[in-house]
């Protein structure tokens, strides 16, 4: 059953996580913590990484790709690629999500990864993927960054 969604929770950090043999990952405490224990797992349009949201950010999908302005054939695709693609995962007692099989073969997960928050949303990356998008994405932040005065 999930905890109480009163307190927006916003998805900080990065934190570099060993999964067991089961495809098991803990989840940061702090992003427990008032929030919910339950989410839904994708695969990233990409196949980079698994991207995992909770109930809201899960929900609130459907209605913006029918906003997106893409044709409505389009769009019925990729609802049901979404939807189709994505599996229920929920935390258990020590802070674990059981990571579905083939959703780990999709994005190459098994040893070691690393979450990376995303406001409303986090992904889980294989660590050596990670480490060369998070490189090669740097200079991209800092143009941003200095766009908007940070």
């Amino acid at each position: 059953m999930s905890k109480s969604t009163s307190n927006t929770i916003s998805y900080a950090g990065t934190f570099e996580r060993s999964m067991d043999a089961k495809n098991r990952v803990t989840i940061p405490a702090a992003w427990l913590e008032g929030g919910p224990d339950e989410f839904h797992a994708i695969p990233g349009p990409l196949g980079d990484c698994l991207i995992v949201m909770p109930p809201a950010e899960f929900d609130s999908i459907e209605s913006r790709i029918e906003q997106s302005g893409a044709p409505a054939p389009e769009r019925r695709k990729a609802i049901r690629q979404f939807y189709g693609q994505a599996r229920a995962v929920s935390a258990d007692s020590n802070g674990r999500i059981l990571l579905p099989e083939e959703q780990c073969d999709a994005v190459k997960l098994k040893g070691e990864a690393v979450l990376v928050g995303g406001r409303s949303r986090f992904e889980i990356w294989n660590a050596k993927r990670w480490a060369e998008v998070s490189a090669a994405e740097s200079a991209s932040y800092r143009q941003v960054a200095e766009l908007i005065g940070l």
